[in-house]
This record gives structure tokens, C-alpha cells and sequence, in this order.
């Protein structure tokens, strides 16, 4: 995984890098707290109280089908798609699983940096990055870099915001 940045290329284009790896089981964790407890609660019900049972199990897989497919797909295609990198000119990000988000953010724009650790990233070894732009766009996150990943790339963007010539405004 390339942290250093690269200046052999400046032109606007898609970010390089992936993330972690580990951001597959994070997201697959994180869908099945999401998408499960509905259909355990209707199955749940569905035992308890025979007489409802025909309202109990229709609504059982009605839920569990979507939930498992959630499951299924949504971790491995965010992470097929989601993209980071930074230069010395920019960040780059792409994100999105449905609808897919491409950001350039120069860093003569960035105010500030914020790293985030959940209590589930930190499980998985993960961090967040929330790169604060003067844009009316708002900010740009990279989440689920390995942490030592997301410290460098913090320090980096902390060293070279502030000489990098442009107004942040």
C-alpha cells in the first residue's frame, strides 16, 4: 500500500490506493448488526406465539432474504470501489457502493484533519480520516485505513496543509 505521495503524476484521475483489507470484515459486522435484528426479533416472535405464526414467518424471511443479501454484497463491492490517496497537491477519494462519490480536495482547501476510531474499527485495527475543506462541499472521509495508515497520513496532511501556498477560505 502506497502512503508516501506521488509527484510524478498530477493530473485529475482516480485515486490509487485501496483500503485495509480488514474494512470487509468491519462493513460485514457492521450489515449484520444492521440487517439482523429485525428478522431475529420476528423469528423469535414466530416461536413464542404459535397462533401468530402466519404473520410471523412471512415477515421472518421477508426480512432475513434483503438482510442476508446486504450481507452478501455490500462489504466486498465498498471495498471494490472505495479508493483514497494523497499528493502533495491533493486528496483523492472515491466512495460510495450505489451511488459513487469522486472527490479531488487541493490542499491549499484543507482547514483540518480528524482521525476516528470506533469502537469497531478499533476491533479490526481500523481508523477514519475527516479531511475539513473551505468548500461548501464539506469534508471528504476515508474510512478503514489500517491505523498506522491513518496516523502518517494525518501527520503528512498536518506538515504540509500549512505550506502548502493558497488560501483555505
Amino acid at each position: 500500500m502506497t502512503t508516501v505521495p506521488r509527484t510524478d503524476d498530477v493530473r485529475l484521475r482516480p485515486p490509487r490506493n485501496q483500503l485495509d483489507r480488514r474494512a470487509i470484515s468491519w462493513w460485514t459486522l457492521q450489515s449484520t448488526l444492521f440487517a439482523l435484528p429485525l428478522p431475529i426479533t420476528f423469528g423469535v416472535l414466530y416461536l413464542c406465539i404459535p397462533p401468530a405464526r402466519p404473520v410471523f414467518g412471512p415477515l421472518f424471511l421477508a426480512c432475513l432474504a434483503p438482510g442476508l443479501a446486504y450481507m452478501a454484497v455490500m462489504p466486498a463491492w465498498r471495498h471494490r470501489v472505495h479508493r483514497w490517496e494523497i499528493t502533495e497537491e491533493a486528496v483523492y477519494t472515491t466512495s460510495g457502493w450505489l451511488w459513487q462519490r469522486w472527490r479531488v480536495v487541493p490542499l491549499s482547501r484543507v482547514q483540518t484533519v480528524d482521525t476516528l476510531r470506533g469502537p469497531l474499527q478499533q476491533l479490526f485495527g481500523l481508523s477514519g480520516i475527516t479531511v475539513t475543506t473551505a468548500s461548501a462541499a464539506g469534508h471528504v472521509q476515508i474510512k478503514g485505513l489500517d491505523h498506522r495508515v491513518a496516523v502518517e497520513v494525518a501527520e503528512y496532511l498536518a506538515a504540509h496543509v500549512h505550506v502548502t501556498p493558497g488560501d483555505a477560505t
